[in-house]
C-alpha cells in the first residue's frame, strides 16, 4: 500500500509537538487519511484519549479537535448545550402528554373507552405495626464477645465488674462475662425492665424458649436492700472523686505559686 506523510508543527498543543498525516494512496481505502501526533521525545499518540491520558491536567482539550489539530471553542460550546438539555431531561423525565383514555381491548368490533379507576374508598392496607418493626435477632449472640477483653491506654486489661450473686447465667457455654455484655446491651437497646428469662422452660431448652429481649440469665428481682447498696456505692465513688479533684487542685495552685515566686526572685 502506498501512503503519503505530512508531519507538522501542532500549535494547539505545548511546543515541541508534532502532528502527522497519512494519506493513502492505493488499495481500497484510497483517498483516506490517518491522523497521529507525536510528543517532542518521539511518543506516538493514535486517538484523543490517549492523548488526553498523557498530558493530563496541563491543557485542556475540551475543544481540541484531533483531526485538524486546532481548538475549536463552538464544538466545546455545542457539548456543553448537549449536556446541560440532557440533565435537564433526566431530572424532569419525559412527561406524559397522552391524556386519551385507554382503549378495551376486546373482540368488539367497536373501540371502547373505559374508565380508569386509580383510587377506591373500601380498598384497606392490612398492616401489623408490631411486625413491621420487629427485627430478627440472633440467639447466643453474646458468645462472639468470648475472650474479648477492654485495656487502657497502655494496653492493659481492665478488670471486670463483679456482678451481684442474684445473677445466674444460663444457655451453653455461658460465663458472667457474656452475661455482663448480655445485660448492657439489654439497658442500651431497650427501656422495658430487665427481669431475665421469666419462663421456667428456657432452662430445660434455651434455643427454642428464649425471650430474645431479655439477656442469656435465670430471672431475678431487685430489692430495696440492693438499691440502698448501689446509692451507697455511688455516693462513695463521688466522695473519693471530689476528694481526688480537690487535691489535684491544691496541687496546681501550689506548684503555680512557686512559679510566681521563682520568676519574681
Amino acid at each position: 500500500m502506498i501512503m503519503e506523510r505530512k508531519r507538522t508543527d501542532c500549535p494547539a498543543l505545548p511546543p515541541g509537538w508534532k502532528k502527522e498525516e497519512v494519506i493513502r494512496k492505493s488499495g481500497l481505502s484510497a483517498g483516506k487519511s490517518d491522523v497521529y501526533y507525536y510528543s517532542p521525545t518521539g511518543k506516538k499518540f493514535r486517538s484523543k484519549p490517549q492523548l488526553s491520558r498523557y498530558l493530563g491536567n496541563s491543557v485542556d482539550l475540551g475543544c481540541f479537535d484531533f483531526r485538524t489539530g486546532k481548538m475549536m471553542p463552538s464544538k466545546m460550546q455545542k457539548n456543553k448545550q448537549r449536556l446541560r438539555s440532557d440533565n435537564l431531561s433526566l431530572s424532569k423525565g419525559k412527561p406524559d402528554l397522552n391524556t386519551a383514555l385507554p382503549i378495551r381491548q376486546t373482540a368488539s368490533i367497536f373501540k371502547q373507552p373505559v374508565t380508569k379507576v386509580v383510587n377506591h374508598p373500601n380498598n384497606k392496607v392490612k398492616t401489623d405495626p408490631q411486625r413491621a418493626t420487629e427485627q430478627p435477632r440472633q440467639l447466643f449472640w453474646e458468645r462472639r464477645l468470648k475472650g474479648l477483653r477492654s485495656s487502657d491506654v497502655s494496653e492493659e486489661a481492665l478488670r471486670t465488674m463483679d456482678l451481684p450473686k442474684g445473677l445466674q447465667s444460663m444457655g451453653p457455654d455461658s460465663t458472667d462475662e457474656t452475661l455482663l455484655s448480655a445485660i448492657a446491651s439489654a439497658l442500651h437497646r431497650s427501656s422495658a425492665p430487665i427481669t431475665g428469662q421469666t419462663s421456667s422452660a428456657a432452662e430445660k431448652n434455651p434455643s427454642l424458649w428464649l425471650n430474645t429481649s431479655q439477656p442469656l440469665c435465670k430471672a431475678f428481682t431487685v430489692t430495696d436492700d440492693d438499691i440502698r447498696e448501689q446509692e451507697l456505692k455511688v455516693h462513695q465513688a463521688r466522695r473519693s472523686l471530689e476528694e481526688a479533684l480537690m487535691a489535684d487542685g491544691l496541687a496546681r495552685a501550689a506548684e503555680s505559686r512557686r512559679d510566681t515566686q521563682g520568676r519574681a526572685a
